[in-house]
């Protein structure tokens, strides 16, 4: 008779199947990338949001008029736009993990001295608070493109749009965590207490972005299946590799052309520029419409611009989820993209009703319905992850930013001129819902059909 010595028993076999079919399903590591990639993207945009929260009480301590409040609010996006091309280009070259880890500790470190500038004369408080603000957004540039080259590694084409809208709905996430509390900060401690909070926050967020981010095909949790589930679905798994960053021709003149040559890709870049006018409304000046328009003390308006806030996240994630099941069900990257974003923008028109209405609840209302459908559009990522060239996944993606981005100069400062001319936000509400209309025609008439761009 042959041996049971060596012959596994009953409950040895049971733990080498368990073993061999855990080694044969799919990790779910992309996950917990995307999670913290949220959480990362979370900070990033409430530090953008420090002075917007921290703006009113600051403006009335260093006697800001309306013009130099929206000056401030828009020094954060000179240096955002146009560093999107460089930061593109230096993710491309050395990897996303050392460019984006030193940019968020930057970033983090100039929000914290924003909270010093309180104790300088007030001329001097004015350029400071321009200048700091200004290397919050040269430290913040390759933040988007970094996001969007993670998504291209570890995701395949038909999760990219869930997993684009789940960290690009950070931007609204961002203000219902952390609007209440800079306001609580502010009424309990000074606006100065804003900036050093969350520039602490910010620095522990870049410790755990090091830890836990890693290339798909050199993660230590990943098995085989997941990597070639990724691949299989048009991931690029490989493109945080040496060999690659070092093959990449990233920056050159060539190259610049045949995106900006391109009338999808500038199509999509005008649709981001006008989608953007309303971002940078409501992390720049909503707080300030909410106190100054409507009423509100500090308090109130971070409570309150945490609502409209909640429903552009869960229009974010909406939008997600809705793109990449069209895209399985009809195979169709315009259908499935620019549905959204059609629908999307016509419900964020709504914010030009604000004008009519008197009542409070009711403009937050009005408010939350035109951020619901600004975030149920709010795809412009995944679509840059289905369009951009493979060799210049960072470059695509900076110059994209760099024109969406290019609204966070302008809006800020056109705002400051009407209220400062006009003593009402009527009219800035007018421009901000003319370039949501302005956005579905950029998608639909402009861009043309979405496909990956080759190069020449």
């Amino acid at each position: 008779m042959p041996s049971s010595r060596n012959a596994p028993t009953e409950g040895e076999g049971h733990e080498e199947r368990k073993l061999t079919d855990l080694a044969a399903r799919p990790t779910r590591v992309r996950h917990k990338i995307i999670a913290l990639i949220f959480l990362i993207t979370t900070l990033n945009y409430a530090d953008r949001a420090t002075f917007s929260i921290a703006g009113s009480a600051a403006s009335a301590d260093l006697g800001l008029s309306p013009v130099q409040t929206g000056f401030i609010l828009s020094a954060f996006a000179w240096a955002y736009a146009l560093a999107q091309i460089p930061g593109g280009a230096l993710l491309d070259r050395f990897g996303t993990k050392r460019v984006y880890a030193g940019a968020i500790a930057l970033w983090s470190m100039f929000t914290a001295m924003q909270g010093f500038v309180g104790w300088l004369p007030v001329a001097s408080a004015v350029a400071t608070l321009f200048v700091l603000r200004f290397l919050v957004g040269l430290a913040e540039a390759p933040s988007f493109p970094g996001n969007a080259r993670l998504v291209a590694a570890w995701f395949p084409g038909a999760e990219r749009g869930t997993a684009s809208a789940i960290f690009n709905s950070a931007q609204y996430f961002s203000l219902v965590a952390f609007a209440p509390l800079m306001g609580w900060l502010v009424h309990e401690f000074g606006w100065r207490a804003v900036f050093w909070v969350m520039g602490g926050i910010g620095l522990c967020g870049a410790a755990i972005f090091v830890r836990y981010i890693h290339s798909p095909s050199r993660h230590p949790d990943i098995n085989a299946a997941e990597l070639d589930y990724i691949e299989a679905g048009g991931g690029l798994i490989h493109l945080e590799e040496k060999g690659a960053q070092a093959a990449a021709s990233t920056f050159t003149w060539a190259n610049i052309r045949q995106l900006l040559a391109n009338r999808m890709m500038l199509g999509i870049y005008l649709g981001q520029y006008c989608i953007n006018v309303l971002t940078y409304f409501f992390v720049t000046w909503f707080p300030i419409y909410l106190v100054k328009e409507r009423g509100l003390n500090i308090v109130e308006a971070g409570f309150a611009a945490a609502v409209p806030a909640i429903c552009g996240f869960i229009g974010g994630l909406a939008g997600g989820f809705l793109s990449d099941m069209l895209l399985r069900r009809t195979g169709s990257n315009d259908i499935a993209r620019k549905t959204p974003m059609v629908v999307g923008m016509l419900l964020a028109t709504l914010i030009i009703a604000c004008v009519w209405v008197d009542a409070e609840w009711l403009v937050i209302v009005l408010m939350s319905i035109a951020f619901f459908g600004k975030g149920i559009a709010s795809l412009g990522w995944a679509i840059m992850a289905d369009v951009a060239p493979k060799q210049l996944a960072g470059l695509s993606g900076g110059v994209f930013n760099m024109f969406g981005n290019a609204a966070g100069i302008v809006t800020p400062i056109v705002v400051g001129y009407i209220v400062g001319a006009t003593g009402s936000f009527d009219l800035a509400l007018w421009f901000v819902g003319v370039h949501c209309l302005i956005t579905i025609f950029a998608f639909l008439v402009v861009a043309g059909p979405i496909r990956r761009l080759e190069l020449k």
